[in-house]
């Protein structure tokens, strides 16, 4: 079955960095685009960054533009988020998600989310 396993998250202060991984199983991973969203306390789930499946193309939210970076190993199977001069309101639990057509339906897949601290 489809697994989106996150891990990276923690405490960090204002302008720390972070690398977020989303390690995937049960599909295909080269053949689709993977995003990252986060949701803090209180607000809507937000999408954060997307890339496509060969890696070719992205789209980050204008929050993040210059600061956050999506990438993929396809050999790995895993999607990373390189989070860099972070913020107080990047405060958040990041959630990885793949949008999979399986069964001939397309359907959302959400990991467990990671938290994310940026705090002094």
């Amino acid at each position: 079955q489809v697994q989106l396993v996150e891990s990276g998250g923690g405490l960090v202060q204002p302008g720390g960095s972070l690398r977020l991984s989303c390690a995937a199983s049960g599909f295909t991973f080269s053949g689709y685009a993977m995003s990252w969203y986060r949701q803090a306390p209180g607000k809507e789930r937000e999408l954060v960054a997307l890339i496509t499946g060969a890696g070719g193309s992205t789209n980050y939210a204008d929050s993040v533009k210059g600061r956050f970076t999506i990438s993929r190993d396809n050999a790995k199977n895993t999607v990373y988020l390189q989070m860099n001069s972070l913020k107080p309101e990047d405060t958040a639990v990041y959630y990885c998600n793949a949008d999979l057509l399986i069964a001939g339906d397309w359907d959302d897949y959400w990991g467990q989310g990671t938290q994310v601290t940026v705090s002094s």
